[in-house]
């Protein structure tokens, strides 16, 4: 498979549920899945195509369930990746936008002065930032926070939608801008 289908393979579909309330973003290799599995329908399409050796898929842009779920409140799992993906790839001290590779989580309050590993005592951070604060409380090392960290709730999903929508038009419609 070519570089390019893998890259169609795990670009974004906009899951809704039946009721057409956004629930989540899956990749087009699960979203194919649910399609061909009678889970889910196509809204929309990205106009391209997935070809398998007997036949050719279209690629959706936006599924939808054929069936309600009730999607119960779940909190996301603390990791680094999704502390990376609520900051957006944002150092919260300077400001910068950086590839998650260059990018370190900071304590807030250092581990050593009784801070937690939790949602909100974690930030993404640079690694110039984060040898400048080193072992102290942001103002100590003169730093600000750009905003105070927060659990990763559904309203900040439907955030992470939206700004992905805004890269594709045919999500605009179901997320509410």
């Amino acid at each position: 498979m070519s570089e390019a289908d893998q890259r169609k393979l795990h670009a974004p579909v906009l899951v809704l549920n039946a009721s057409y309330e956004p629930i989540n973003v899956t990749p087009v290799r699960r979203a194919v899945v649910l399609i061909i599995k009678g889970v889910a329908t196509t809204e929309e399409e990205d106009g391209d195509y997935l070809h398998s050796a007997r036949s050719a898929f279209r690629i959706p842009s936006v599924i939808r369930l054929r069936e309600f779920r009730h999607i119960p409140h779940q909190p996301r799992a603390l990791s680094r990746k999704n502390i990376l993906l609520r900051d957006r790839n944002t150092c919260q001290f300077c400001g910068r936008v950086l590839p998650a590779s260059e990018l370190t989580l900071d304590h807030v309050i250092p581990r050593s002065r009784g801070g937690h590993t939790d949602w909100d005592n974690l930030v993404a951070c640079c690694h110039r930032c984060n040898s400048l604060k080193g072992d102290r409380l942001p103002e100590e090392a003169g730093l600000k926070l750009a905003r105070q960290p927060r659990p990763f709730t559904l309203h900040t999903s439907r955030q992470l939608m939206r700004l992905m929508g805004r890269s594709d038009e045919r999500w605009r419609k179901y997320l509410f801008f």
